[in-house]
């Protein structure tokens, strides 16, 4: 996760995947490192989850190389491949920052509860604000708040529906892969 406090190229490079799930839009700064990724079919309507200071108008590509080439490889069964693509959020201090490192070792099939979130950021006593973290999570997938469950194990809440989530815990969860 790089924390960026001004960017020289304000131009945000967007395009959409298809998936099973939906469309999933994709927005990447320069140097190619996502900013914000959502279930949505409309890139620019990501820009507000995008911190003001990483903001910039949308350029539009058919293929972002190796962000695109990491999601074709996770929908195709290699459900690591997303685990190398550089993100770029701006933190909201110092916890949600190393929380969404975190979040990111959360591995496939392997979904942790709130709790247990809390736990693996070093707070255990901080499950609001992990909770936090996920809902200020602006690069669904690549930051895998998806893998979070309520306590109870329920499915909790996911920005982009939970259909999405349901069907990405079935893709990480079958055998095999």
């Amino acid at each position: 996760m790089t924390t960026v406090e001004n960017s020289m190229d304000s131009t945000l490079d967007g395009t959409v995947v298809d998936t099973p799930a939906g469309p999933l839009s994709i927005l990447t700064g320069p140097g190619g490192a996502v900013r914000a990724a959502g279930f949505t079919a409309e890139p620019e309507s990501l820009v507000p989850l995008v911190h003001p200071a990483l903001r910039g108008p949308v350029r539009h590509r058919a293929d972002l190389g190796p962000v695109t080439r990491a999601v074709a490889a996770y929908l195709g069964g290699d459900l690591t491949a997303i685990d190398a693509v550089p993100v770029e959020q701006h933190t909201g201090g110092a916890f949600m920052a190393h929380a969404w490192r975190v979040l990111r070792e959360v591995k496939p099939g392997q979904p942790v509860t709130y709790t247990g979130y809390a736990e693996l950021a070093g707070r255990p006593a901080a499950v609001r604000a992990a909770a936090a973290a996920c809902a200020r999570n602006a690069a669904a997938l690549f930051v895998p708040c998806h893998r979070v469950l309520r306590t109870d194990g329920g499915l909790g809440g996911y920005r982009w529906g939970l259909d999405v989530k349901r069907w990405l815990l079935a893709h990480e969860a079958t055998p095999g892969r």
